[in-house]
């Protein structure tokens, strides 16, 4: 492996991200520390289960609108 240049490549940490879930990864990164929001262990596509988040109630307004129910 050919040595990097001195000077300009930004310093790289060993971190570890942290999802709002309380899920935990460690890898490489220019950050020292990675907070998220949702990562695979909570995301509704890998768990199959989906997770409205409603701001201001438009998800309620939508439905109403439109005649769906649950």
């Amino acid at each position: 492996m050919k040595e990097l240049k001195e000077g300009i490549h930004p310093k790289y940490y060993q971190t570890v991200i942290k999802c709002a879930c309380g899920a935990t990864y460690e890898t490489g990164s220019t950050k020292e520390k990675i907070n998220v929001e949702i990562c695979s262990n909570c995301h509704p596509f890998f768990t199959g289960k989906q997770k409205l988040v409603d701001t201001g109630g438009r998800v309620d307004r939508f439905k109403k609108r439109f005649g769906i129910s649950d």
